[in-house]
């Protein structure tokens, strides 16, 4: 069995199409048909059936694709493990992350990691926290950046951090200026929160709640950057972490105010990889930045 013939099936699978899948492999659909049978001869039973409305598997075929895509990803890591014993400082490196743990670390950690090395490429996805994880263990991804990711077992978790969030208000905003804030006088103002699947959402809703209070938010949104830009047009306050409003709060448009002790929210950053996997060059250099990033800034 070749290579070849998995990663047209692959293909295959992602598209329902043999066309498509011919049209994103730059070959014939003939190919693409020849490969499959190849395939289908191999293991001696039919893969796929082929109708009008496209193709479908059968159940050796959703065998064959739960482990086929997998076996493709090991084969490019290995393969990038080659080109490290070359010493070659490049490859590339896939991230999983989510919520505004993107803005706050991911984002200035590869600006900085980037000009050590400008030959490694990066590919991030915005996912949910299990979506992250999961993908790390699928070999989808080289590692996850999460907050408030699920315990699942399959990941290793090798770094934590705590992230504190304050309040973020427009400079023109009647907190602005203020040393701190408490939950109580922060439910007289207009509040952007995020919807309750982020679980920055749940935490807040949980120290609410401990304090017998009620929020109502003028605004929920599922998008972080909207709090942002909500916040910016001083329709709102919200709470985010520092480092993902830096940028606003160098330029003086923002403020931040710290929380009181008794109303503080804190939610913990997870590097997590594959524990049964080798990381590449490119993917350990980074690993170990991030991991570096994370305790220094939570020593700030």
């Amino acid at each position: 069995m070749q290579i070849r013939a998995l990663m047209y099936f692959d293909e295959l699978v992602r598209t329902s199409s043999m066309r498509q899948a011919a049209e994103n492999l730059n070959v014939a659909p003939t190919a693409v048909s020849r490969q499959i049978e190849n395939l289908e001869d191999y293991f001696g039973t039919p893969l796929v059936e082929r109708s009008a409305r496209g193709v479908t598997l059968t159940a050796a075929g959703e065998l064959l694709a739960a482990r086929a895509g997998r076996t493709l990803r090991e084969l490019e890591h290995v393969q990038q493990l080659i080109e490290d014993l070359k010493g070659l400082e490049r490859g590339r490196v896939t991230i999983f992350a989510n919520g505004a743990i993107v803005a706050s670390l991911l984002t200035p950690a590869l600006a900085e990691f980037s000009k050590t090395y400008p030959s490694i490429r990066f590919e991030v996805m915005i996912t949910s926290a299990r979506q992250a994880v999961e993908a790390v263990n699928s070999a989808r991804a080289d590692m996850a950046l999460t907050l408030f990711a699920p315990q699942m077992t399959e990941a290793k978790v090798i770094a934590r951090s705590e992230i504190a969030y304050e309040v973020i208000a427009s400079s023109r905003h009647a907190l602005a200026g203020r040393k701190e804030v408490t939950l109580r006088e922060l439910a007289r103002h207009a509040l952007a929160l995020p919807e309750t699947s982020f679980g920055f959402r749940q935490a807040f809703d949980a120290a609410a709640e401990r304090q017998g209070l009620t929020f109502e938010p003028a605004f929920t949104v599922s998008a972080l950057e909207m709090l942002k830009e909500l916040v910016l047009s001083d329709m709102a306050a919200t709470l985010l972490p520092r480092l993902s409003v830096r940028r606003e709060l160098e330029a003086g448009t923002l403020t931040a105010i710290p929380l009181a002790s008794e109303s503080t929210i804190r939610t913990h950053a997870e590097l997590s990889i594959a524990p049964d996997r080798q990381l590449s060059f490119a993917a350990a250099k980074l690993s170990g930045f991030i991991e570096e990033f994370m305790r220094s800034n939570a020593s700030r």
